[in-house]
């Protein structure tokens, strides 16, 4: 049975917190949708001291720009999709092209151009203020259907989290 979702621009603008909402990692690194369309998605991540990856240098971690492109290429594919399904990351080939400079956000662009029954293709950039200066690009594949679930929303998914004490 097909899934009653549609992609409308009030479903575009629901998904932009619940897409990363449910990713306990994304929330931890602050990432946050700054805009999205139909299979294609722009996130940052603010610049953080925790982030740091060479203290001497102030530069942010590789993997926080890995993680910043993997969510913004996920975000891209669900964003392409005619209705929510469950995704996993198959593959995602990331170049760096220069470190990150200490003290200004990230953000990463992604665009999903082609979906197959099974795997949908995507591209994506990340940046400071100019994508035509990247950071990072990177191309990845995305199987689609991943656990023949569909995804939970994300109030579902904070009952399962552990709480902490803050």
């Amino acid at each position: 049975m097909a899934s009653e979702f549609k992609l409308t621009p009030e479903n575009i603008q629901m998904m932009k917190d619940v897409l990363i909402q449910h990713v306990p990692h994304a929330r931890a690194l602050g990432l946050i949708i700054v805009d999205a369309k139909p299979g294609q998605s722009w996130l940052s991540v603010p610049y953080d001291e925790k982030l740091i990856g060479n203290i001497e240098t102030g530069v942010i971690h590789g993997g926080v720009i890995t993680t910043l492109l993997d969510n913004a290429c996920g975000t891209a594919v669900q964003l392409a999709l005619p209705e929510r399904t469950s995704i996993a990351t198959l593959d995602l080939r990331i170049d760096y092209m220069k470190p990150a400079t200490p003290g200004l956000a990230l953000t990463g662009h992604a665009h999903c151009y082609k979906v197959t029954r099974n795997i949908a293709f995507v591209r994506g950039t990340a940046y400071h203020t100019d994508e035509a200066d990247p950071i990072a690009t990177c191309v990845g594949t995305f199987m689609l259907a991943a656990n023949r679930a569909t995804p939970i929303e994300y109030a579902a998914a904070a009952d399962l989290l552990p709480k902490t004490e803050g």
